[in-house]
């Protein structure tokens, strides 16, 4: 009997622990759905953008690790994050707002 009570106490492992993943794979399911941005999201959908999302946020900051490194500091700012995608127009894309472009001025209509 306590055999099967250890057995019935499992541990819950999370997604993110499962897909050695530091990013909460959780928590991008939910942004995904609550979004809609699909009718049907797979089971590995959220890992998979957890994954690129992690990758992503390592190769900034190692990046930036680097630019602070060459500047002789101890901690990365963000004025080195900002130098680094400056410097890497592929990262620099995903940081582009395309959804709002920046506010044009429009000629004002004159009143007749």
């Amino acid at each position: 009997q306590a055999r099967k009570k250890q057995e019935e106490q499992r541990q819950t492992i999370s997604r993110s622990t499962r897909a050695q993943l530091q990013f909460p794979v959780s928590h991008v399911d939910r942004f995904l759905r609550q979004g809609h941005y699909g009718q049907r999201l797979s089971s590995s959908t959220p890992v998979f953008l957890a994954g690129v999302l992690e990758y992503l946020t390592a190769k900034v900051l190692d990046l930036a690790g680097q630019e602070a490194h060459s500047n002789r500091k101890m901690r990365i700012t963000p004025e080195h994050v900002r130098k680094v995608l400056e410097k890497n127009r592929h990262l620099y894309s995903f940081f582009e707002d395309k959804a709002n472009p920046p506010d044009v001025k429009k000629p004002k209509k004159s009143k007749k």
